[in-house]
This record gives structure tokens, sequence and C-alpha cells, in this order.
């Protein structure tokens, strides 16, 4: 995963700069949250659509409602796009629209048609999840793709998953960006949540 880059615009650097130095999440504590977790997992084994996006509903609405946000909704989609780039394909797993305040999620890999791995669709949920709580809550319009982001989006997951935190490793590239360094994450101590 890499950052965005900082913008060339004054006025957006410290939106930028402020959502980079966000690095945690006032958690909620709602048992129902770790039921709609397993209601999301069982979904996905039964391969019903319509089931699991209730269920994705019900967590974001949970979250949002906790900041105090109006909810975001949740459609899920099929097969996952594809885009292609030079030599580059690359895999839409969801994406946020900022008008209609709506996450898209889409439940089945793009190649092979087989549906995704329950921890890759709750991580792309609670990553959108964040972006909408950038938007509405935070007083971030752009959403920036921060260490700070990222680090929320990692928080939320690992919280409403119910696995240990790892603290990210950061690698700073020539162009500005960071990009996190797995080996390095996955060697690290947990931290507490």
């Amino acid at each position: 995963m890499l950052t965005d880059s900082l913008p060339r615009k004054a006025e957006l650097q410290d939106e930028f700069r402020q959502s980079d130095a966000m690095r945690s999440l006032d958690l909620p504590n709602d048992a129902s949250i770790l039921v709609y977790v397993r209601q999301i997992e069982e979904a996905m084994k039964l391969e019903d659509r319509a089931q699991l996006q209730r269920a994705c509903n019900a967590l974001a609405k949970s979250i949002s409602t906790h900041f105090g946000a109006k909810p975001a909704s949740v459609r899920i989609l099929g097969v996952r796009p594809l885009e292609e780039s030079g030599n580059r394909i690359e895999e839409t797993y969801g994406d946020y629209t900022f008008e209609s305040a709506r996450i898209r999620l889409w439940m089945r890999t793009a190649v092979l048609e087989k549906v995704t791995a329950f921890g890759t669709l709750l991580s792309t949920l609670c990553h959108e999840i964040c972006h909408h709580l950038d938007v509405v809550q935070f007083g971030f319009p752009n959403t920036y793709h921060t260490r700070g982001f990222y680090e929320r989006a990692g928080l939320l997951y690992h919280h409403v998953r119910g696995t240990p935190v790892r603290k990210l490793v950061w690698d700073k590239l020539k162009n500005g960006k960071y990009r996190i360094n797995w080996a390095q994450t996955m060697r690290s101590a947990s931290t507490k949540r």
C-alpha cells in the first residue's frame, strides 16, 4: 500500500498533514459489532449476497453511529472490475462515492470469480468506512491515503475482527510517498488496541 503524494496546493496540504498525524480512533465497544462480523463471515461462506449486504450495512451503521455520523450505505456487487494500464493489471476491491455516501464492495475475484477471502472483504469495508468518516465526521473532504488513514483503517479492522494490532512499518520512497513494509510489519511485536 502506497500513500498519496503531498498535494501541491498549500490549502490542501493542511488537510493532508492533519490526516497523516491522526493515527488513532476512539473505537466502539458495541458488542453487536462482533455479531455483524460473524454474519458477514457466514454470508460469505454461503455466498449469499443479500445477507452479506445486510450484515455489511449493519456494521457500517453501528460504526458510524458510534462516531455520531450518518451511516454510509453499502452495496455488494459480484465480480471485481479489472483495470489495465500498460503492463499493470489492478482489481477494484471497493470504493466510496462522496456525493451519495455509498460504499461498493465486490465479493468475487476478477479472474477466477471465486468468493473473496473474508479478511479481504472486511478489510476493504473498514477502509471504505474510514473514507466515509474522513469526509462526514473528521473534516477531511479529500480523504487522502496518508499513513494516518491507513493506521486508522488498520485499527478499525483489527478491532472489529478481534485480532491483534501490529505497528505498521513505513518505508519512505524517493518521490515522498510512503509504502508499508509488510515483512517488517509482520515481524513487529503486537501492540495493544
